[in-house]
């Protein structure tokens, strides 16, 4: 057997040589146990050929019971970062003692055949999620949004306080990827952002004023439902015009832009900077950390350099790292910053 598999890496690295239009990444994936025929392997990351962290959604080729085979394109320098799962977060690859991995990275440079060796899988281990939520919060599950969205449930986290002081009214921080923020037991890496105890203690040494936080959960159709698209767009009209009023409704908030706010990270980081770019009248602030402004097919900084309306009159907080697709993300980023201040934001102003 081990005869046959050598076989099949000469075999890639000989294709990877022939081919030199583009550069090919090619994973074998071994297992430890025969994978069932109803179930296969799947790679989930940072890029759309990656299924863009849906984790169900680019299955490998099955080559036997214990070998799987992924073939992809990528364009030089490209940050990679990806997981191997069976379909679900809840069974994805992890160590021998059941911890979970760090994401695999790769800097694309030249043709390239890796190997990977499963030995454990998520759901073979009982896990005992550490951490609670601070505060309070309440449901609003699976609403129902607009045809072009899935349904997804949304988490409310009120100040403390919220049930004492009935005659005040708060400002309001819209959040993407609300199963990541507070709760570690619903996140996708089994630790939460950690927004409830920050923000709970913000508001208890009367650093900020109390707010609510309004996490707004993603979707298997996440990367398409961030992006600058038809559904993009829809996406933000749903948080406009179907979430917001029912936030406002049934809660005391502060409805007007001053006290509106949105943020997210990465992809969440764009469909922030979108929304208070083309909707100011409703957001007055953005946090964007690691957007993706610029970055293969997407470049929202033609939008900015190419508007030439009234100046925006927002906040925006920019954030990046410098480690694996945070690196890539950063002439984008430098780019945005430029053209932000050529439409006269002022940049590093509080």
């Amino acid at each position: 057997m081990k005869t046959i598999y050598f076989l099949v890496i000469l075999l890639l690295i000989g294709e990877l040589v022939a081919q030199t239009d583009s550069v090919n990444v090619k994973f074998i994936v071994y297992t430890t146990d025969r994978i069932a025929d109803s179930s296969s392997i799947y790679v989930a990351g940072n890029n759309p050929q990656f299924g863009s962290w849906s984790p169900g959604k680019v299955m490998l080729t099955r080559l036997d019971d214990t070998t799987f085979l992924g073939h992809f394109k990528f364009a030089q320098n490209e940050s990679l970062e990806f997981k191997f799962t069976r379909g679900s977060w809840s069974n994805e690859a992890v160590s021998k003692g059941g911890k979970i991995l760090k994401n695999h990275t790769l800097r694309v440079a030249n043709d390239t055949v890796l190997t990977f060796n499963i030995s454990h899988w998520k759901d073979e281990f009982e896990y005992e999620v550490q951490g609670q939520i601070t505060g309070e919060v309440n449901y609003i599950e699976q609403i129902k949004t607009r045809d072009e969205l899935l349904p997804r449930d949304v988490i409310i986290w009120t100040p403390p306080n919220y049930h004492k002081n009935f005659d005040q009214s708060y400002p309001v921080l819209y959040m993407h990827d609300g199963q990541n923020i507070v709760d570690p037991a619903t996140s996708s890496f089994g630790v939460d952002w950690q927004v409830d105890e920050t923000a709970d203690s913000l508001i208890s040494n009367n650093i900020i004023e109390p707010i609510i936080i309004v996490g707004i959960y993603s979707t298997d159709n996440r990367f398409v439902e961030y992006s600058e698209n038809d559904t993009g767009y829809a996406y933000i009209d749903f948080i406009v015009e179907d979430l917001k009023p029912l936030i406002d409704t049934n809660y005391r908030t502060k409805p007007d832009r001053i006290n509106t706010a949105i943020a997210g990270s990465s992809m969440g980081g764009l469909i922030s900077f979108m929304a208070a770019w083309e909707r100011p009248e409703i957001f007055s602030k953005a946090a964007c950390l690691s957007p993706a402004f610029k970055i293969r097919n997407f470049d929202f900084v033609d939008n900015v350099q190419s508007y030439s309306g009234v100046k925006k009159e927002i906040q925006l907080y920019i954030d990046n790292g410098g480690v694996g697709l945070e690196d890539s993300l950063q002439y984008g980023i430098d780019e945005m910053l430029n053209a932000l201040h050529q439409k006269g934001v002022e940049l590093g102003k509080i």
